[in-house]
């Protein structure tokens, strides 16, 4: 057996080590032209020649948690592209999304920008009751995202693509309660996959849906979000502002609006990182699993894009 890692700016060696020692039956390689088929491959933006060579691939593991930008590759039809469930991914995540989210209802910004200026102040406490918090899509992360923000007392919605009954949750579904969804929250939460359905999802139509100091909180692809209509609502006073951590380019370009924009809070793409031991350990699960010609869970559906 034969295991292909292509994993552009990702060191390779810990990774080898770590299925070496877990799989010490089977051939294990970092990619280089030429080197010709593998069985398995672990993948994270590989070019399209390491996937012109895979003629045998049994599965391919992406070790992130979105595949939109593999698939946007020439890839075989009926080639079996696997996605980590978690792998550590879903607690990072529910903690930042309840950072930002804390951070933006207790006005810790203000408070810091006080401070900065000598200033001693306090601000009229706000109720939980009026902070309805909507997340949209509900996979593995954004159901753990959404039971951690219930712990804070803040009501929760939920919309997905399609009917999902969570504990604690008004969930909607479809594009047909999309504007409910939205006209009933204030902070939006994005976790949605990107597919050709979401590109845009986040633009002046439907930010414009928020109730009024509306927040934004983009985890998911900078795919989703129209920036310059982002830029058009938090000017206008609509919304209130955004937390983002995806952007349409990455690194962030220098002289980019978001760079100095006082309603906008950012990071580099560092919400929830993949973290190698428990990516390793559920690869090794999931190729043992092939092996034996069970079935695994993870596989990503050609047709939904996730």
């Amino acid at each position: 057996m034969r295991i292909t890692f292509c994993c552009t700016d990702t060191k390779a060696e810990p990774w080898l080590q770590g299925l070496r020692a877990a799989l010490p039956h089977a051939e294990v390689a970092n990619w280089t032209p030429g080197d010709g088929p593998a069985d398995y491959a672990i993948v994270w933006a590989p070019p399209q020649q390491f996937i012109d060579e895979q003629t045998r691939l049994r599965a391919l593991f992406n070790i992130g948690a979105g595949v939109d930008a593999l698939l946007q590759l020439k890839i075989a039809p009926g080639t079996t592209i696997v996605r980590l469930d978690d792998a550590g991914m879903s607690v990072q995540m529910a903690d930042y999304v309840c950072h930002a989210l804390i951070r933006h209802f207790r006005e810790f910004d203000g408070y810091a920008s006080d401070v900065a200026n000598g200033k001693w102040s306090y601000r009229r406490p706000r109720l939980r009751s009026d902070f309805p918090v909507g997340i949209m899509g509900l996979g593995v992360l954004g159901q753990r995202v959404a039971q951690a923000v219930q712990q804070f007392d803040f009501p929760v919605l939920g919309w997905s693509r399609s009917p999902k009954q969570l504990q604690g949750l008004r969930t909607y579904c479809g594009s047909g309660e999309l504007p409910a969804f939205l006209s009933a929250s204030r902070v939006l939460v994005c976790l949605l996959p990107l597919t050709d359905e979401t590109q845009n999802i986040l633009r002046h139509e439907t930010l414009s849906q928020l109730q009024p100091g509306g927040y934004l909180i983009n985890v998911a692809r900078g795919g989703h979000l129209v920036e310059e209509d982002l830029i058009t609502l938090l000017d206008s006073g609509h919304l209130a502002g955004a937390m983002l951590d995806v952007f349409r380019q990455e690194p962030l370009p220098p002289g980019h609006a978001f760079w100095t924009h006082p309603k906008i809070s950012m990071t580099p793409h560092t919400a929830a990182r993949t973290l190698r031991a428990e990516s390793i350990a559920q690869i090794v699960q999931k190729i043992g699993a092939l092996q034996r010609g069970e079935p695994i869970a993870g596989v990503v559906n050609w047709q939904k894009g996730y």
